[in-house]
């Protein structure tokens, strides 16, 4: 976040108002939990700039210190699951495209899909606009 935050208009002040620290303990089962990044940094972000998240949107994907987004495994179990949740957009690694063939028909029709390669795609697409969240202020 520190190191965007001009692109993020997230104001040196507010950087300083907040401290954070994340400790994500290795999980049983290798690559346990890394998917969840870009949905964790979505949330720091959101905090950071008090733009909401979409209620429609899901995501999945690793996300690098430099921004990249990275493949996971299980998307076919994630879609499902967000498709159950009636989510509407999911945002998936683009290396994980070829994955939805595994998703049914029925349920790729249903949801609009968001294959990625950068964080800052995700906030994009995450995000609600910054004149929204002013609104709502």
């Amino acid at each position: 976040m520190r190191a965007h935050a001009d692109e993020l208009d997230i104001t040196p002040e507010n950087l300083r108002q907040h401290s954070f620290h994340l400790h994500v303990p290795a999980g049983a089962i290798p690559k346990d939990g890394p998917s969840a990044g870009i949905a964790m940094t979505t949330a720091l972000a959101s905090l950071l700039t008090r733009r909401p998240v979409k209620h429609t949107v899901g995501m999945t994907g690793e996300v690098t210190l430099q921004g990249r987004v990275l493949p996971i495994g299980g998307l076919k179990q994630k879609v499902l699951a967000a498709h159950a949740a009636g989510l509407r957009e999911v945002i998936i690694p683009e290396r994980n495209r070829a994955d939805l063939e595994d998703v049914p028909e029925d349920v790729r029709a249903e949801l609009t899909f968001h294959p990625v390669m950068t964080l800052g795609e995700v906030l994009e697409l995450a995000l609600e606009p910054a004149h929204a969240a002013q609104l709502a202020a």
